[in-house]
């Protein structure tokens, strides 16, 4: 008995499904199953149906990879989850440091499993799915911030805008490498020439600038990749209990992952992979720079934590830098936003790892020493880890008769203020401060930051431009700005003048951290600056605090105190800052006692869903009562806070007998306690 023809409905139900799995074969498998005349026949067949039935037409079909102009905003996400950097090393005994670090962390001698995979030379992204459909991609940024190209992600045809199967979980985080082939990247650059357009120097270039199209349909065109090459669930959830097996849960969901990965064991392992992989590098068909080694357990990466921006149990063994001889024809001194002077050499322009130098870095007066190198000499120069070009090693024989010895200037370059170096130092620096305006601009970009006073609107260019204009000379003079001084810039009229000198306004009452932190100290970053506002609650306290008394607060060492007490000793910043509270601003003073961090010494853990306030929200009330808030749960964590739908760290809080509070609790706590202002 026959039962008719299958419905519209159907019909493109089975064609999407053919063309998802093609492209499934074709992109993630590498074996195509059809030939591309039978695969276009399909695509422009449901093409066809949908045009006929626009009310079928759904965001994750096939055809739909390409959608309207403003598809892709640009605009600033945060990542729910740091997409953090990696450490690297550059040789075999940085290489063998990294895994007695790991032995030692984990008290334990037993032979570690590593997943070593190429390191893709392009942009990491992330890619956040729910309930399978994709709905948001952003680049890494900083790691905690990064930009809105859900629009252009979609366009790559090894992104999967609906995951395969039925396993993967309801809210999940893909992260990966977007990367051009080098065939891709040849084609791309021969049709430009054609177009008589501007070219890629290479293909980590194409992929960012074919990443940043505000129009989506020119991102399609592009020869664009994505490998996956990690996994993360935003909220409680579970895994495999490898790295290894996540990926291979991950092609099965529809990502491509790189087919020249491979599991080791130790060190030897590890180095046996990257010499097998440097044979390959030439032959390969897209562009890497070395090969990044994670520890396989994911238990074990639980335990080995994170420092700073980086994991413990990662690390990109970089490949040798490609080098070249050029000459050097001569040295100018550049000085940055803390008055760093730096040597930078102008060299004859030389084609090194893609792209043409002209300029290298010599870092400081003792690196020239170190060299020996002098003006005119023939040096090799290297782009390190493929980014950075620097000058490291001179060619004496060939050095002619002129050649010149190089010299540390008496007088900024930029200013005229006296160059000074402090004894112990590498680094020589200008005197001028704020004064000097290579410092000052610089100095006002910091002072305005987002994660310092977070004066809106006041951008790089507009900042160069009322320094030029010598409407700003130091960063009190933001708030001496009036709406007729900026009418007329370019780029801003009476509404943007408006909105900026608002904003300004706004930023007269920061919390003192930020106060701390917009004051350019050097190596003073957003957690000193906390830690600083917290020990001594006042901005006058911590001005007369000496370098005995700066080292009492955590993670502050002599050098931090040095800089420090140098800074508030010195008239001029003095001046600086008695100029801001005579311009209206007047920073939150955060007294904090004793009897205030009851938490000191503490360390507490996070997870589950909060209801009553967020978890950035909970981490600021425990850091002000003197806790460390940690990421994972050990035997040391003194108390764990679980919201709704904690996972496996209460199970773990649990088992080691740690202190649990549900919400209710936390809040009951927190209400007996003072937060420290």
């Amino acid at each position: 008995m026959s039962t008719g023809s299958p419905s519209v409905n159907e019909q493109i139900d089975d064609l999407r499904r053919q063309i998802n799995d093609h492209n499934y074969r074709y992109y993630v498998l590498d074996d195509p199953g059809i030939p591309d005349v039978e695969y276009d026949h399909l695509f422009r067949r449901l093409k066809e149906l949908e045009a006929e039935n626009p009310d079928l037409v759904t965001p994750d079909s096939p055809t739909q990879r390409v959608g309207a102009l403003g598809d892709t905003t640009f605009d600033a996400i945060t990542h729910r989850l740091p997409m953090l950097s990696l450490d690297n090393a550059f040789d075999e005994a940085e290489l063998r440091d990294f895994e007695r670090r790991i032995h030692d962390r984990l008290a334990s001698d037993e032979a570690v499993e590593f997943v070593c995979e190429p390191k893709l030379d392009g942009l990491a992204v992330s890619l956040h799915y729910e309930n399978g459909l994709l709905v948001r991609a952003a680049t890494r940024g900083d790691g905690y911030i990064g930009e809105d190209i859900t629009g252009n992600i979609r366009t790559i045809p090894s992104v999967p805008l609906r995951l395969r199967g039925k396993s993967f979980p309801k809210e999940v985080e893909v992260r990966g490498e977007v990367y051009m082939p080098k065939a891709g990247f040849e084609a791309l650059n021969d049709a430009l020439r054609k177009q008589g357009e501007k070219t890629f120097v290479n293909p980590r270039n194409a992929a960012a600038g074919s990443l940043r199209q505000k129009n989506p349909a020119i991102t399609a065109r592009r020869p664009l990749e994505l490998c996956a090459y990690s996994v993360a669930l935003p909220d409680e959830g579970e895994l495999p209990s490898t790295h290894w097996d996540c990926l291979q849960e991950v092609q099965g969901w529809g990502f491509r992952i790189n087919p020249e990965m491979s599991k080791v064991v130790g060190a030897n392992g590890c180095l046996e992979a990257y010499e097998a992989l440097l044979a390959k590098r030439a032959d390969l068909p897209y562009e890497i720079d070395g090969i990044v080694f994670k520890v396989n357990r994911l238990d074990l990466q639980v335990r080995l934590g994170f420092v700073s921006r980086a994991p413990r149990w990662a690390i990109a063994h970089k490949f040798p830098a490609e080098e070249a001889l050029t000459i050097l024809e001569d040295v100018e001194f550049q000085v940055g936003r803390t008055g760093a002077v730096t040597p930078v050499a102008r060299l004859k322009p030389v084609f090194v790892g893609g792209v043409t130098v002209s300029n290298a870095t010599l870092h400081n007066m003792d690196e020239i020493e170190r060299l020996d190198v002098r003006i005119g000499d023939t040096v090799f120069v290297r782009r390190a880890g493929d980014v950075i070009p620097q000058v490291v090693k001179v060619v004496a024989d060939k050095r002619p008769a002129g050649a010149r010895e190089i010299h540390l200037p008496s007088q900024c370059p930029v200013c005229d203020s006296d160059v000074i170096q402090v004894e112990g130092e590498a680094v020589a620096r200008c005197s001028g401060g704020l004064f000097c305006p290579a410092q000052r601009k610089e100095a006002i970009r910091h002072y305005a930051s987002r994660k310092a006073m977070d004066i809106e609107g006041l951008g790089d260019k507009l900042i160069d431009t009322l320094v030029e204009r010598e409407l700003v000379t130091t960063v009190a003079d933001i708030y001496r700005l009036r709406k007729a001084d900026l009418v007329g810039l370019e780029r801003m009229g009476d509404k943007s003048a408006a909105n900026l000198i608002k904003a300004i306004e706004g930023a007269k009452a920061p919390e003192l951290w930020r106060f701390i932190y917009a004051l350019g100290i050097r190596e003073v970053g957003e957690a000193t600056a906390k830690g600083l506002a917290r020990h001594f609650g006042t901005l006058e306290s911590l001005a007369a605090a000496d370098e005995d008394a700066l080292q009492d607060v955590p993670d502050v060492g002599p050098i931090v105190a040095g800089h420090v007490h140098g800074f508030f000793t010195q008239p001029h910043n003095q001046e600086t800052i008695q100029s801001l509270q005579a311009n209206g601003v007047s920073w939150q003073q955060e007294l904090v006692s004793e009897d205030e961090q009851p938490l000191a010494g503490e360390t507490w853990v996070l997870t589950g869903t909060l209801s009553k306030m967020s978890r950035a929200e909970a981490k600021d009330i425990l850091e002000r009562l003197g806790a460390k808030v940690a990421g994972s749960v050990s035997a040391k964590t003194s108390c764990v806070v679980a919201g709704e739908a904690a996972g496996s760290k209460l199970t773990k809080a649990q088992n080691l007998g740690v202190k649990v509070l549900d919400e209710d609790e936390f809040q009951a706590f927190l209400a007996a306690r003072p937060t420290g202002g």
